[in-house]
């Protein structure tokens, strides 16, 4: 089986590209480079005569974090989600599909251009009312998609998922050292960790994670998975997509722009522009869950505040989960 690198030959790739159709005639890939710092997956961009594409690949672990074994028919997921919403109207906002090897755990993808995921909102520490109308939107539409009947039920990767955000931040000892991350951070996480009222919480909107729902979420929507242009914002990495409950991506999107901002009014704002009924003591503790797992959890963030900054958004979530 091929597989997908930085380092992949010209003459390999070509010929993998060209037998499986993907390429146009007399269409020859001049250059291979990685294609920004992908977390889950190997992801290349491929510059031909004629255009730029994207090659991503899926492997039995996490490409970051490579002693975490992690479903590699995550990718059939990505492809089946792109599918499904290929029907509704945000196709213009996700990537078009050129080709997908089942056996290989290969997507091809149209490049998107000139444009970052935005996880610069961590750093600008606010969004316009424009970008954050759009996601809305956008989101609207995944869940107002109706999945087929065998949309996968993606349970490998929610189990995994679920260890990372419903357990091993609130383990006291689960072998990470929040202190290699920031000194002080790992005596301050064990006020949470120690909670058991607010633990028998998060347990519980874990089990309602793990059972299938009747909404198709895209399940990992944060500005990680949000690309913007000047002109266009996309949606990419479908891969942890389900079949769930709404106020789940509803929270992690709230949760990301209150870590970004600091304005708890995110919360608020979410459940008034959303132009469907959102149950919102799910959608605070899915919020104030999802806070805490990234300041105390092993997937940390691109940013940078004090540790008293982190302790007021600790507070914040602490309080989002037990009211």
């Amino acid at each position: 089986m091929i597989q997908i690198s930085e380092d992949i030959t010209l003459i390999s790739l070509q010929e993998y590209l060209s037998n499986k159709g993907w390429l146009e005639n007399n269409e020859e890939i001049t250059q291979i480079s990685k294609a920004g710092e992908g977390n889950m997956n190997v992801v290349i961009r491929v510059i031909t005569n004629s255009r730029s594409i994207i090659v991503k690949q899926s492997r039995p672990f996490v490409q970051k974090y490579q002693n975490i074994p992690a479903p590699i028919e995550r990718i059939a997921v990505e492809h089946e989600f792109y599918q499904t919403v290929s029907k509704s109207g945000i196709k213009s906002h996700t990537p078009k599909i050129i080709g997908f090897d089942v056996d290989a755990h290969i997507l091809v993808m149209e490049d998107l251009g000139d444009c970052d995921d935005m996880s610069f909102l961590y750093h600008q520490q606010n969004i316009t009312d424009a970008q954050f109308n759009t996601l809305i939107l956008i989101l609207h539409q995944i869940h107002n998609t109706k999945p087929p009947s065998d949309f996968p039920d993606n349970i490998k990767m929610r189990e995994l998922n679920h260890q990372h955000i419903f357990v091993l931040p609130f383990m006291i000892d689960n072998g990470f050292s929040l202190d290699d991350i920031q000194p002080g951070l790992q005596n301050l996480s064990l006020e949470y960790k120690e909670n058991d009222q607010m633990k028998q919480i998060i347990n519980s909107i874990g089990d309602k994670y793990l059972h299938k729902g009747d909404t198709l979420l895209h399940g990992d929507y944060y500005p990680g998975s949000w690309m913007s242009t000047d002109k266009q914002l996309f949606i990419i990495d479908p891969e942890f997509g389900f079949v769930g409950f709404k106020e789940f991506d509803l929270g992690v999107m709230a949760a990301h722009l209150v870590i970004a901002t600091n304005d708890l009014s995110y919360i608020d704002k979410i459940e008034d522009s959303y132009p469907a009924n959102v149950e919102t003591y799910l959608l605070k503790k899915v919020a104030g869950i999802e806070i805490m797992r990234r300041l105390i959890g092993l997937a940390q963030l691109p940013i940078v505040r004090t540790l008293e900054e982190k302790k007021k958004l600790l507070t914040m979530a602490k309080n989002l989960i037990l009211s």
